[in-house]
């Protein structure tokens, strides 16, 4: 077996041919010559108390960045609260694996937070996040950003539109339903399938009770508010629901409003909600 000679070749993040990329896993596997290590001179045990070796130095590195930068969210005028064991070897276990530095300022927040209040974060969320890809918590914050908390409901919902239900309204329209076009504010349906498949959202969607008319409804986005009153007395709500999972990582993701988006289901409320702010 001939050695791997990787120390030539660009950085990861460089545009290089696909074989270049293939070979660059070679250091992953302890394949790539490194220092005074040949894997052609070495046999295949010794290759892999190599790789086991580099697993564990990169497992122990990135436990460190997300230790050090937990001790930046953690306050000092707040007193701690021990953790619980099996909890605490779990989430060890797990956040060894977690690579990606937007990935593991994510898992530092978690543990700052159970140390000054624990049980915010149970063991399968843990494992949920474990498996969500960077593309994944993009498309998550995306959704959040998109969501509301109706009144004073402790819970995010992915509004997906409105329809009429009942009255003689209904008969008079073209459409009872109308709906908020989130494909269009980079939301596709294929993109709430794929937090429905990481566990996040709910598959189904759900439907408020009716709204009662002329009554005061806030609907209260991450960093904007919008007051409206129903014109009818036959209106609800459609919308995505998070899971129990969902829930405990909307604690975590840092949401950007989107101002078209807030724009956009402004005026389709228009027609049949007072809009104020």
């Amino acid at each position: 077996m001939a050695d791997i000679d990787v120390m030539e070749m660009p950085d990861d993040n460089a545009q290089v041919s696909a074989r270049k990329k293939a070979l660059l896993l070679g250091r992953v596997i302890g394949l790539a010559s490194e220092d005074d290590y040949r894997p052609s001179t070495a046999s295949i045990a010794e290759r892999a108390e190599h790789r086991q070796r580099k697993q564990l130095s990169q497992h122990q590195a990135n436990l460190e960045s997300i230790f050090a930068l937990a001790l930046n969210y953690t306050p000092s005028d707040v007193t701690g609260i021990e953790l619980d064991p099996d909890w605490r070897y779990q989430y060890f276990q797990m956040a060894e694996q977690i690579h990606n530095r937007k990935m593991q300022d994510l898992w530092a927040r978690i543990l700052a937070s159970e140390i000054v209040n624990p049980g915010n974060f149970s063991l399968r969320t843990l494992a949920v996040l474990k498996q969500l890809t960077l593309r994944e918590a993009q498309i998550f914050e995306k959704a959040l950003g998109m969501s509301v908390k109706i009144n004073t409901e402790p819970r995010f919902k992915l509004l997906s539109g409105y329809r009429v239900n009942g009255g003689l309204t209904q008969y008079f329209r073209k459409h009872n339903q109308t709906n908020f076009g989130l494909s269009q504010f980079g939301l596709p349906y294929s993109n709430i399938l794929t937090l429905v498949d990481a566990g996040i959202l709910h598959k189904s969607e759900f439907e408020t009770g009716l709204l009662t008319r002329n009554e005061d409804i806030q609907l209260n986005l991450c960093h904007a508010n919008i007051n409206l009153k129903p014109k009818g007395q036959h209106l609800l709500f459609t919308y995505y629901r998070f899971t129990t999972v969902g829930d405990e990582l909307c604690q975590l993701i840092h949401a950007k409003n989107d101002l078209d988006f807030i724009n956009a289901i402004k005026t389709l409320l228009a027609r049949d909600f007072s809009i104020n702010g």
